[in-house]
């Protein structure tokens, strides 16, 4: 079968013929239709994220498929399923065995591209606002970098939870993504005052954010007193130093997390809230944003997208 994989840690993806894999017990024998790609597929090709895959993998963490193949012990899924799945890594390829504990059933109205596009970005926002902020009606969040992935969810969610709505991004046209996604309010990092403008709307409760560096310090002076802040990851290249006078003086809250890790260590926390998504998405109150569809063979130009910062939302391969 086909595979796009890291062969060398800061080199493009390379298409490779591969063995066709076989589930092993607790597994499931996938073929797949759609991968969304993330930020943290760019930081895995030059080997910097915060797990690092022995050479060589296929890249490609979260999948939508249909099961071909049930390995020992896997009672509960059936073969002909539709499945999305996170997974850290096998998704740009034909076929893909994957643990069957991270597969979640995909609702019959639901895309392929979209159901690809749908556990990562919406479960860390829905996870990072509902289970850690506690994100109330009425309160007002501020969302940084709030035109990307996981971003975008964070604004729409925000809204759908009753939240007040900030959205900053780098220029108008992705302001106006976020717009169309509920913000109430817009900042373009660009050319605007992060603080001065949040504070002139009333200060922050909450702040979302995947970006760190200078607009993480903004965020921090513009908070409200008892704010929480949730750094999600740092897409400046910059991890920011959190003085700890500041948190001290405003009563401020620093959260963390890393969505991923409790697939590991209390699962329920992420199909707790799977099944609250998967019910807003059959009520049509979450529509997925998916900027740009790429073939398998295309991979490189959709992790350039990603790098660049040139897509808006999700990009998603088509197998």
């Amino acid at each position: 079968m086909r595979a796009m994989q890291v062969i060398q840690y800061g080199q493009p993806l390379e298409m490779r013929e591969v063995d066709a894999p076989s589930p092993a017990k607790g597994q499931i024998l996938l073929d797949i239709h759609a991968v969304g790609m993330n930020f943290g597929d760019t930081l895995l090709i030059e080997g910097t994220y915060q797990e690092k895959p022995p050479l060589p993998f296929t890249l490609g963490m979260e999948i939508c498929g249909t099961i071909a193949g049930l390995g020992e012990g896997v009672n509960h899924l059936e073969i002909g399923q539709r499945v999305a799945v996170f997974a850290g890594q096998g998704g740009l390829a034909e076929q893909g065995c994957f643990d069957a504990r991270a597969c979640v059933p995909i609702p019959d109205g639901m895309s392929n591209e979209h159901a690809a596009a749908f556990l990562i970005a919406y479960g860390t926002s829905h996870v990072a606002l509902d289970y850690k902020a506690h994100l109330q009606k009425g309160e007002r969040l501020l969302v940084l970098g709030a035109s990307g992935g996981i971003g975008l969810t964070a604004v729409e969610l925000g809204k759908l939870m009753g939240a007040e709505v900030i959205a900053c991004a780098r220029g108008e046209e992705k302001l106006a993504v976020a717009k169309a996604a509920g913000a109430d309010h817009l900042i373009n990092s660009e050319t605007d005052d992060i603080r001065e403008i949040v504070k002139s709307l009333g200060g922050a409760d909450v702040v979302y954010d995947p970006i760190g560096g200078d607009q993480f310090k903004a965020a921090m002076r513009a908070c409200n007193p008892e704010a929480r802040l949730i750094p999600l990851g740092f897409a400046s290249g910059e991890v920011p130093q959190i003085p700890a006078n500041i948190i001290l003086v405003k009563n401020l809250t620093i959260i963390g997390l890393y969505w991923g890790g409790y697939a590991r260590f209390k699962p329920s926390v992420l199909t707790d809230s799977f099944t609250q998504l998967f019910t807003w998405y059959g009520q049509g109150r979450l529509k997925p944003h998916v900027s740009h569809t790429l073939p398998l063979a295309r991979a490189n130009e959709a992790v350039e997208l990603l790098r660049s910062r040139k897509s808006t939302g999700k990009v998603v391969v088509v197998i």
